[in-house]
């Protein structure tokens, strides 16, 4: 399992619109909160992208952007997003190689059988690449406010750094 302090793997996966996001291309620029949920359109899926979109703003202010990751094809992210008024990235990983690159897809047990899933998780990414909080088993409820109070923590102690440098 990836933890805090290790470098995130790089990847590019196409969005709803079907234009690639490259994670290295945000280097130096940006904080990412990188999260992976199974499904579109499920309660707690919705919960967790409307939350995430509803305060994007904040996340921006913070030099924060938001993406979403499953195994759903880029049609399904886009009816998704429109469905429900989403404004986060969402990112077709319809081979799971970048949910078995962090490590998320894994086998679980639903209804007594055992299948291969997405184990929704979110990490929270600086701007050099590195993760800086790797959160397993989330619940949808309330986890984009968590989360933002953790990049808050992350950019006060960015600040910190370069007020003593």
């Amino acid at each position: 399992m990836l933890q805090s302090g290790d470098i995130a793997p790089a990847f590019s996966l196409p969005d709803a619109e079907m234009e690639i996001f490259d994670l290295a291309s945000v280097a130096g620029k940006h904080n990412v909160v990188l999260y992976f949920y199974p499904r579109d359109k499920t309660p707690g899926c919705t919960r967790q992208a409307a939350d995430f979109s509803d305060h994007e703003d904040e996340f921006a202010r913070y030099d924060c952007i938001v993406v979403g990751v499953s195994p759903d094809d880029c049609l399904t992210h886009a009816e998704f997003r429109d469905q429900e008024g989403l404004s986060i990235r969402l990112l077709s990983d319809p081979d799971t190689e970048v949910c078995r690159l962090y490590n998320v897809w894994q086998e679980r047990e639903v209804d007594g059988m055992k299948k291969m899933g997405v184990r929704r998780s979110t990490f929270v990414i600086d701007k050099q690449g590195r993760i800086r909080h790797a959160l397993y088993d989330v619940t949808p409820r309330g986890h984009a406010a968590a989360v933002y109070e953790l990049v808050k923590e992350l950019e006060s102690q960015n600040a910190k750094r370069n007020h003593q440098k």
